[in-house]
């Protein structure tokens, strides 16, 4: 059996959300008006923040949410749901609206990040893929961010592709760019989100030569003085030394992907000197994250190429959202609030409308989450939810490369906001607040 091309997003989801639609058509439920909320009960591993990414790519695969023949006829086939069900799948294409954090947004516990405002029917489909785009790509850049901040503002280029699934790559480059990483390796985030990529060749490149010589003679000739090669192969000092004696004291950088760093990289740089190199920059590599990067800070290293811990946010691969129903209307046409009474699981409902609330300094001070009222905006707080999807129309600003450019500039401005403490790298609670009027 062949499968059919992947280019609608419907079968991205489980299967429990087309079993809930079939049900409530068949109680006559499915076109209640709801009201669902995407949210965090905490931030994982003791982080103070986090930083919401992945709402581009959602409004792109929201949009193309939709059920060909091929596959209505393998729900039919497999009796995931019936006749009408069937029926009305064949239509579907989500007419409600959605509004949220802006991506690049900070989020705390309780932030309701995305808002779904539709028919059961319609916003209940989306809860998977919802859930698995802003689950791991919010991840990757809650993690991303600590990583950048510890490298007090030497570039991260994100290189992870090979640590984790094929289209996660291309999610977990966006989302560190978002994040405030200046390049990736992985050019389907290059040709689709427009993000600046990099890389020049691998330990097998250099043991597919006769000699390290050979192959420092053959990148140079392919990409000029300016390239950065890679001098851990065998001896360090000794390749340092033929990278000079090959490419001049113009080349563009070393990479050290092993050793000691701290000290493997004051070697170099002070070998680099000495050969008249100057302005030969060093990168590193190996196996990174924020704490190993915030131990080189007093190290002379210029760059940094951070794979694993990144795609894999750092020990915390998901972020731990949730997506529920918390208000709807009765058989009357009434709103409602509606809330799990579960415990440690229990949610409040009612439609929210999040602020954030600053001090005289611009310093982020609270998180106020008005449940039921809107609040506007003030000198003194800021409304956090902006419409992302009209009517079922994504809003075109938060799209594509340049939503991907919108997206990684409100990260900066959104961090500079933050209280110091914040950016302390050791378990602790959420930099703000979070409460509830």
């Amino acid at each position: 059996m062949t499968s059919a091309p992947l280019s609608v997003s419907s079968f991205l989801t489980d299967q429990y959300e087309l079993t809930m639609v079939d049900a409530a058509i068949r109680s006559g439920t499915h076109e209640r008006e709801c009201v669902f909320e995407v949210f965090a009960r905490h931030l994982p591993g003791g982080r103070r923040y986090g930083v919401v990414a992945g709402t581009g790519r959602l409004l792109d695969l929201i949009a193309d949410f939709r059920f060909r023949d091929a596959e209505l006829d393998w729900l039919r086939d497999n009796h995931v749901v019936y006749d009408k069900a069937i029926d009305w799948l064949s239509d579907y294409r989500f007419s409600g609206n959605i509004w949220g954090y802006q991506e690049g947004e900070l989020y705390f516990p309780g932030s309701p990040i995305l808002v779904v405002d539709g028919t059961f029917a319609e916003a209940v489909l989306l809860e998977t893929l919802v859930l698995s785009v802003l689950n791991y790509d919010s991840a990757v850049a809650s993690a991303a961010a600590r990583m950048v901040s510890a490298a007090s503002g030497r570039p991260l280029a994100e290189m992870g592709s090979r640590r984790t699934g094929e289209r996660s790559a291309v999610a977990a480059a966006r989302a560190a760019y978002i994040a405030g990483f200046g390049a990736t390796s992985n050019l389907e985030a290059g040709r689709s989100w427009g993000i600046p990529t990099m890389g020049t060749a691998a330990h097998s490149f250099t043991l597919l030569h006769d000699t390290e010589e050979e192959a420092f003679r053959a990148q140079v000739a392919a990409l000029g003085p300016d390239t950065t090669l890679l001098v851990d192969t065998y001896d360090v000092t000794a390749a340092v030394d033929l990278a000079i004696r090959v490419a001049g004291t113009g080349l563009g950088a070393v990479r050290i992907d092993s050793g000691d760093l701290p000290e493997q990289v004051a070697a170099v740089r002070k070998q680099l000197d000495g050969l008249g190199a100057t302005t030969t920059r060093i990168t590193v590599t190996n196996d990174l994250d924020e704490y190993t990067i915030a131990a080189l800070r007093a190290a002379p290293v210029d760059s940094y190429g951070v794979g694993t811990s990144v795609v894999t946010g750092s020990g915390s691969p998901a972020a731990d959202m949730v997506y529920k129903l918390v208000a709807r209307k009765d058989a009357a046409g009434d709103w409602i609030s509606v809330a799990k009474k579960s415990t440690q699981k229990a949610t409040i409902g009612g439609r929210k409308f999040p602020v954030r609330e600053f001090d005289e300094d611009g310093r982020a001070t609270a998180e106020v989450i008005h449940v039921g009222e809107p609040e506007g905006a003030t000198s003194s707080h800021r409304p956090l939810l902006v419409p992302l999807m009209t009517d079922g129309v994504p809003v075109e600003r938060y799209r594509g490369a340049a939503g991907t450019t919108l997206a990684r500039e409100h990260r900066a401005a959104a961090m500079a906001e933050l209280p110091l403490d914040a950016f302390r790298l050791g378990r602790g609670d959420p930099a703000i607040p979070t409460s509830y009027a």
